[in-house]
């Protein structure tokens, strides 16, 4: 099982912005976890962070022919991005939306997700944790897709 795990902007500076809301680890810590995480469930996670609203729709795009899922978090482009919301569901992958504080709780105009309406779950505020959650999510989802001629590993 082949997932892609996309970050928006910013998410290159962890340990740098806000730690009081983000938390103390790095990009390259959350890189570390995602890897062990996946290795230990068994799947394999490809990252990709953008800065760029384009970068991050081009990714979407091609991991319809590489990927078995997505994990994105899209970061301050969850709240403005209608074509990243139109890619994801473009592409038809089941997708993951993460954010690593809980946005629900944050300020008002962060209480949309244009790129949640594409996707099927939602963790918040686990910090990087949420990751590996959306991992194990979409791999039961799509170990329950197989055999039937539909996505899976």
């Amino acid at each position: 099982m082949k997932l892609l795990v996309i970050n928006g902007p910013n998410i290159n500076m962890l340990g740098i912005r806000e730690p009081g809301i983000y938390g103390s680890g790095t990009y390259r810590d959350l890189l570390d976890f995602i890897a062990k995480s996946a290795k230990e469930l068994g799947v394999t996670a490809e990252c990709f962070q953008s800065n760029s609203e384009g970068g991050i729709v081009t990714a979407i795009q091609k991991a319809m022919t590489e990927y078995d899922g997505i994990i994105i978090n899209p970061a301050a482009y969850t709240h403005t991005s209608i074509a990243i919301l139109d890619a994801l569901k473009a592409v038809g992958l089941p997708a993951v939306e993460v954010h690593i504080s809980d946005v629900s709780k944050r300020e008002e105009f962060r209480q949309i997700s244009y790129a949640g309406m594409a996707c099927e779950k939602t963790y918040m505020g686990l910090g990087f944790e949420g990751y590996r959650q959306a991992m194990i999510w979409l791999s039961e989802r799509l170990d329950g897709k197989k055999g039937n001629g539909k996505a899976g590993g």
